[in-house]
């Protein structure tokens, strides 16, 4: 998360992190997300930009916003001005066969398609 933090403020973005731990919630507490999607906000010339942070498990991560959390992720991208995406980050090679390691970030923007595609698909087959 710290590293989405920093990329987005080295663009000139202001960030803020959203997810945050209750004690409470279970034997052992949990992380709690902003409408259980949402890790870190910015504000980008483009609008709110939501993102949802992870590491290695972005498949997990993209099923959990287009399958299990899909009425909050079409909210959100209903609401004018809005934007979610994906970031998940992983160490990769500098060159190939050598030590040298840097993070690397796969940035995946979730549109209104990828929730719900068969909605999506007859407003436009209605609209001809």
């Amino acid at each position: 998360m710290q590293r989405t933090l920093k990329a987005l403020r080295d663009k000139g973005y202001k960030s803020a992190k959203v997810e945050h731990f209750n004690p409470h919630a279970g034997m052992f507490g949990c992380r709690q997300d902003l409408f259980r999607i949402i890790d870190v906000l910015a504000l980008t010339p483009e609008g709110v930009l939501g993102i949802q942070v992870c590491g290695s498990d972005f498949s997990g991560h993209l099923r959990k916003i287009t399958e299990t959390e899909k009425e909050n992720a079409f909210a959100w991208l209903n609401t004018p001005g809005t934007i979610l995406e994906i970031h998940a980050w992983r160490k990769l090679k500098v060159k190939r066969g050598g030590k040298a390691m840097k993070w690397d970030c796969k940035i995946q923007r979730i549109t209104i398609n990828d929730i719900n595609p068969v909605v999506s698909k007859k407003e436009n087959s209605e609209e001809e």
